[in-house]
C-alpha cells in the first residue's frame, strides 16, 4: 500500500514506485480491454449476415401442404445475376381479370410458405409470396443490395404476367420485409405499401441492441428506409405492436411521420413483434385498407 510520508526522498521514490506499479497493471489490463472490444466489433462485422439473414430451409412438409392449398401455385423467378428464386402465387376463385396483387415481404427468419395459409385472407386481391435468396429453396446468398434487386426482379415478373393489374400493385412488407417493400416503392409505382413492425433504420436498430459498438461503421446493410419515405406518395399502412420489444413502436412511428402519401398508423394492443398477426383487429384494418386502395381512393391519416 502507498502512504504519505511527507516531503522526503523516502516519500519522491514510494511515490514513484506507486505510478509504476499502477502503470504497470492497468496499461496491460486497458489493451486487454481494447482487444476484446476490437474482437468483438470484427465479430459482428463478420458475422452480420448470420445475425441478420437467418436463411431458415423450407421443409419438404411445408411444401406439400402449400402445394395443396387451393389456386395456389409454385412460381420460379430469375434474378437479376442468374439465381433462382422461389415461391408461390395465388389468385382468388371467380375473380374477374385483372386482378389486383399484393406481394409479400418477410422477417428476417422467415420462410413465407407459411403466409400462403393466411392469402384468403386478403381477397379478392391474389397474393404472391417468393422466398429471399438463401431462404427456402431460393438459390444464392442475401444482402441488402441483391433483396432489393431480387424485389424490383419480382414486382417486374409479376407485373407482366397475364392476368395481373400492373397499376393495382401493392407490397407488404413485414420487419426485415418492411426494408425491401420501402426499396421497392421508392423504385417503382406501385399502388400502396402495407408495412409490419417496420423500422425506421436497421441502423438505428441495430444502435438499440448493441450500443457500445460503432454500428454505423459496422453495419453493412441499413435498410435505411427513413431516407426513401419523404419521397413516396403511395398510400400507406404502418401496424405495429404496442408491446414490440425487438421493434419499438416509435420506430415504426419515424417511418409512418416521414411517409410523403396518404398514410394510416394502427398500434395493436397487447400486441408483440412476432404474434401482432393474431391479434382482432389485424386482418381488419389490412382489409379495409386494401379495399380503400383498390378504388384508388386515399386512405385517411390517423
Amino acid at each position: 500500500m502507498c502512504v504519505n510520508v511527507g516531503s522526503t526522498v523516502a516519500d519522491v521514490r514510494t511515490r514513484y514506485y506507486c505510478v509504476a506499479m499502477m502503470k504497470g497493471t492497468l496499461l496491460p489490463l486497458l489493451g486487454i480491454g481494447l482487444a476484446i472490444y476490437v474482437g468483438l466489433c470484427a465479430v459482428l462485422y463478420l458475422l452480420q449476415e448470420q445475425l441478420i439473414f437467418l436463411t431458415p430451409p423450407l421443409a419438404d412438409g411445408d411444401r406439400h401442404a402449400a402445394g395443396l392449398l387451393p389456386d395456389t401455385t409454385e412460381i420460379h423467378i430469375t434474378a437479376y445475376d442468374g439465381v433462382r428464386l422461389h415461391g408461390w402465387l395465388r389468385h382468388p376463385p371467380r375473380e374477374k381479370e385483372p386482378r389486383g396483387l399484393v406481394i409479400y415481404f418477410g422477417g428476417n427468419a422467415e420462410e413465407v410458405s407459411g403466409q400462403m395459409h393466411d392469402a384468403s385472407m386478403l381477397e379478392p386481391w391474389s397474393f404472391a409470396a417468393v422466398n429471399y435468396r438463401g431462404f427456402g429453396l431460393s438459390e444464392g446468398r442475401p444482402s441488402e443490395e441483391a433483396l432489393t434487386a431480387d424485389a424490383l426482379a419480382i414486382h417486374d415478373w409479376i407485373a407482366k404476367r397475364k392476368g395481373i393489374d400492373p397499376d393495382r400493385i401493392v407490397v407488404f412488407g413485414r420487419s426485415l420485409g418492411s426494408g425491401v417493400a420501402v426499396q421497392l416503392a421508392a423504385r417503382r409505382p406501385v399502388r400502396a405499401v402495407v408495412l409490419v413492425s417496420p423500422f425506421d433504420s436497421l441502423r438505428s436498430i441495430a444502435r438499440k441492441q448493441y450500443p457500445i459498438f460503432p454500428v454505423s461503421l459496422l453495419l453493412k446493410h441499413p435498410f435505411d428506409s427513413l431516407t426513401h419515405a419523404a419521397d413516396i406518395e403511395a398510400s400507406l399502412l404502418v401496424l405495429a405492436g404496442a408491446r414490440d420489444g425487438l421493434i419499438p413502436p416509435e420506430y415504426s412511428r419515424r417511418l409512418h411521420d416521414a411517409w410523403a402519401g396518404p398514410k394510416r398508423w394502427v398500434l395493436v394492443p397487447e400486441a408483440d413483434h412476432n404474434d401482432i398477426h393474431t391479434h382482432s383487429g389485424y386482418w381488419p384494418a389490412i382489409r379495409e385498407f386494401l379495399t380503400s386502395v383498390g378504388s384508388g381512393s386515399p386512405t385517411p391519416d390517423d
